[in-house]
């Protein structure tokens, strides 16, 4: 016992000229955990990436074809979004807009339609046949063709090629540039933003521009920016398959488009408040 206290006491007097006073713990601190954030890895979306280089056919690990679970991009699904189905009491009509896709997550087709129902009858109706690939984890490039079908003017038919995906500070963005007959172009830009106030009741606020490269005097519609809809919905959502909302949009004409409507007796701009239902399945 004497020996162990003396050893010790010997430890506190040598220790300033060894140098064990001011020990360096630096080594032991945990190493520090970046925050989430930045760039996703260039292959975030490839279910393979990180298989070590095995695969589902081939090598010591595959199992006979019978076997075989599939559980990456080996199969196609499909899905239905109806973003916008709303009804205004006011002019009596009903506006959608859905989108629908079949195929793998890097590849499949995609439709999108919207229009308006007015007192039973189809006023105008514009549908998107595209090709949808994947190019990273957060985009889409897309190309097709395009309809469009008006109760009142001329029909048109567009090439397509768009952008659509997920911006920086969780911004909805999709972009479509088209290209008509007799050199028409147009141009539509489609963004939306998710303002969560509890998991289930959502703001979610919504801005749509289109513009056309030239005059169509036949469908009222002039070239530069001629249109534009800039709208609030707030929507409360039962299951994330059902959630009815209520929206305040406010719908507006410039350019010449806007000249074409007040020769046609009607308001550049209006203010619509309407009832409607997001879905999907």
């Amino acid at each position: 016992m004497k020996s162990v206290i003396r050893t010790s006491l010997i430890t506190l007097l040598l220790a300033p000229s060894l140098g064990l006073a001011e020990m360096d713990h630096s080594s032991h601190n945990m190493r520090e955990t970046p925050l989430q954030g930045g760039k996703p890895p260039a292959d975030a979306r490839d279910p393979h990436a990180y298989s070590g280089g095995y695969t589902l056919t081939e090598g010591s690990h595959s199992l006979p074809t019978a076997y075989r679970l599939k559980l990456a991009d080996e199969h196609a699904f499909w899905a239905v979004a109806g973003n916008r189905l709303e009804f205004d009491p006011d002019a009596e009509s009903t506006e959608y807009d859905v989108q629908a896709w079949y195929g793998t997550t890097f590849n499949r087709f995609v439709m999108k339609t919207e229009g308006e129902i007015a007192k039973s009858t189809l006023e105008e109706m514009s549908a998107d046949l595209l090709y949808s690939k994947a190019f990273s984890p957060y985009w889409d490039l897309q190309a097709g063709v395009r309809v469009d079908t008006l109760k009142e003017g001329s029909d048109r038919q567009w090439l397509a090629l768009g952008l659509q995906g997920l911006a920086p500070y969780w911004f909805e963005l999709d972009l479509t540039g088209y290209l008509g007959e007799s050199g028409r172009t147009a141009f539509t830009a489609e963004v939306e933003y998710e303002l969560l106030f509890t998991q289930r009741l959502i703001l979610q606020p919504r801005v749509e521009l289109t513009l056309y490269g030239k005059d169509d005097a036949e469908n009222e519609l002039g070239s530069g920016l001629a249109n534009s809809s800039m709208g609030l919905r707030l929507r409360y959502e039962f299951t994330r398959q059902f959630a009815p909302y209520i929206s305040v949009e406010r719908v507006s004409t410039y350019g010449d488009t806007a000249d074409f409507v007040r020769a046609a007796g009607g308001d550049t701009s209006d203010t619509v408040v309407t009832a409607g239902l997001r879905f999907w399945f």
